[in-house]
């Protein structure tokens, strides 16, 4: 699958988001090393600690679904009802989930919607992380 593919599949998850409150929706689509597809939206609520992102909706769903080995991520977001057209990179929260279940290279893509796509990996958007493995040393 091509990351444009990916960020189309992450801007028809954006659709479904529930964005009462911030007007701001956020689309991912997870890839696994097998091809398989996890898509995920951003879901608000009155109490904020209990949002939820588009990137972790899609990951929780995918490791749900037994997967634990991905290759990418895609991500788009932008103000709802409106063409995508500025980049959304993951918070921190979503950095430190991606960082449970992959290695340094996974690839995130990010795109504006304009078909370009700035591709970066975890290392780069979360530099000296720790991991369960760092843990158990």
């Amino acid at each position: 699958m091509t990351s444009l593919e990916l960020v189309n599949l992450a801007i028809e998850a954006r659709e479904h988001a529930y964005v009462p409150y911030s007007n701001f929706a956020v689309g991912a689509a997870l890839l696994t090393k097998e091809g398989k597809v996890y898509q995920g939206c951003n879901i608000e609520n009155s109490s904020y600690g209990a949002t939820n992102c588009a990137e972790r909706t899609a990951f929780f769903t995918a490791v749900y679904q037994g997967e634990r080995n991905f290759e990418a991520i895609a991500i788009v977001g932008g103000k709802a009802g409106e063409p995508v057209h500025e980049l959304c990179a993951p918070c921190g929260i979503c950095r430190q989930v991606m960082r449970e279940f992959c290695k340094d290279d996974f690839k995130i893509f990010l795109s504006k919607g304009d078909g370009t796509v700035l591709e970066t990996t975890l290392t780069q958007l979360l530099p000296l992380s720790f991991s369960k493995e760092d843990l158990e040393r």
